[in-house]
């Protein structure tokens, strides 16, 4: 800045009075502003000390010479290889976390066939990602942000996003939360600190950053968690956000569910090198750990530590998450097309999370063939009962399409809604009024 000022005193040639200014205020502003000074040539040394390689006179093309490995403790048999890496949470605990995982499966088996029953709109299913979604939110402090893909219902049942609220979204009555303003999958809840998901794929990974870093700025013991899939990865938010992080170091999970498949894209053909973890260390200096998603405890002990991490040292961490689709993408697809039954298959039963951590609870004599019969066919009654209520609800008030914009609706929103109600006493018989609450109301003259 000093410099800069110097040449323009150059440039004055014989504008005396201006230079006489000007050189007052550049000495006004090295006395009162030492420290100014001081900074800026220490963050110009910090910048400096920053680089890390040697010079070498050796020609050279590096390539990829070692792969980042993935952490696992818990095998198919539930059989922890590290006794001391194992959470050793409680027999309730650990009942908790498997009901949960059994609960979402079922109620993904019964939403997926109402689909296709024309009863709602949409839906993906989360079959055999079980254990990244209850592994990761179980580390999780119910204070930390959430900005979540599609694919972690699981995790939102953890924190307390009930069946009800579930189904109430995917049938867009007037009791979802979201007020019916999104399609089915698309959850948000302030209560649990989920941020309302969207469509658009990688959107949330700069949002999420921006969360940690206002955290941060604020002094917050808490991170903020962004889930996304390997797919999504190769979109350019995922580049901004991930430098974004790193170089203001804010306390954020990148956490990455690699399930193989991106729609019908494979894993084999959306990147090269190692995967999306080996972007981590090189890339963007960022800490990386890879992680067998189908091993719950050690999703959970990754997350944990990650999130130690995140608070403590105040910087992102990237987990990938290895795992495997086995559902469908979602109702509009049909994977059968571009992969095959036996590759479904060998994942479904060689590598199941669910049941990886059923013979885990067996070991333990914790489980029983009865406790399992019983737990489906109550999750079977409490989604079926919560789907037949629902579809009995009312739809929003018409009215709530002008709320929750602007604190107060603005001219042009109120003309907006005085023409539509206009419109539609006008042509009352063109449109399913009695399915929304309040439509007598509103119409009545």
């Amino acid at each position: 800045m000093i410099s800069q000022a110097s040449r323009v005193l150059t440039r004055l040639g014989r504008n005396n009075e201006l230079k006489r200014a000007l050189t007052n205020s550049l000495n006004n502003c090295n006395k009162s502003s030492p420290s100014i000074i001081r900074s800026f040539s220490s963050k110009k040394q910090e910048l400096e000390e920053k680089d890390k390689f040697e010079y070498t006179n050796n020609l050279e093309v590096q390539e990829l010479k070692h792969y980042i490995p993935c952490y696992t403790i818990m095998n198919q048999e539930g059989v922890v290889s590290k006794p001391e890496q194992d959470p050793n949470f409680t027999k309730e605990e650990v009942i908790k976390m498997y009901t949960t995982m059994l609960t979402l499966n079922v109620m993904d088996s019964i939403l997926y066939d109402v689909q296709r029953q024309g009863r709602i709109s949409f839906y993906m299913t989360s079959f055999g990602e079980e254990a990244i979604h209850i592994g990761s939110a179980a580390a999780l402090e119910m204070s930390d942000t959430i900005f979540a893909q599609y694919r972690e219902t699981g995790v939102f049942m953890w924190r307390g996003f009930t069946i009800n609220d579930i189904i109430n979204q995917c049938c867009t009555n007037e009791h979802d939360l979201g007020k019916g303003r999104q399609m089915p999958m698309h959850f948000g809840s302030r209560k649990i600190n989920l941020q309302t998901i969207s469509s658009p794929l990688t959107t949330q990974l700069p949002q999420a950053v921006g969360s940690s870093y206002a955290q941060k700025l604020a002094g917050e013991n808490n991170c903020t968690i962004v889930y996304f899939g390997e797919g999504a990865a190769s979109e350019g938010d995922f580049h901004a956000a991930m430098n974004f992080a790193a170089a203001l170091s804010t306390p954020t999970i990148f956490f990455c569910r690699n399930n193989k498949w991106a729609i019908s894209t494979p894993s084999k053909e959306q990147y090269k090198g190692d995967g999306i973890a080996g972007r981590g260390p090189n890339g963007y200096g960022m800490k990386t750990i890879r992680v067998d998603g189908n091993d719950i405890w050690a999703v959970y002990n990754v997350t944990k530590l990650a999130r130690k991490i995140a608070v403590e040292e105040q910087r992102p961490v990237l987990i990938e998450a290895m795992t495997y689709r086995v559902g469908h993408h979602s109702t509009s697809d049909d994977s059968s097309r571009y992969r095959t039954v036996e590759e479904i298959n060998a994942w479904k039963e060689g590598k199941n999370p669910i049941s990886r951590l059923r013979n885990y609870m067996n070991h333990k004599g914790w489980w029983s063939d009865a406790q399992e019969k019983e737990t489906i066919a109550s999750a079977r009654t409490s989604v079926r009962e919560s789907l037949v209520n629902a579809e009995k609800q009312y739809k929003p008030s018409i009215n709530e399409i002008f709320t929750d914009v602007y604190d107060k609706p603005t001219p042009a929103l109120i003309e907006q809604q005085k023409e539509l109600i206009e419109h539609l006493k006008l042509y009352p018989d063109e449109y399913p009024l009695n399915q929304f609450a309040d439509s007598k109301l509103i119409l009545k003259d």
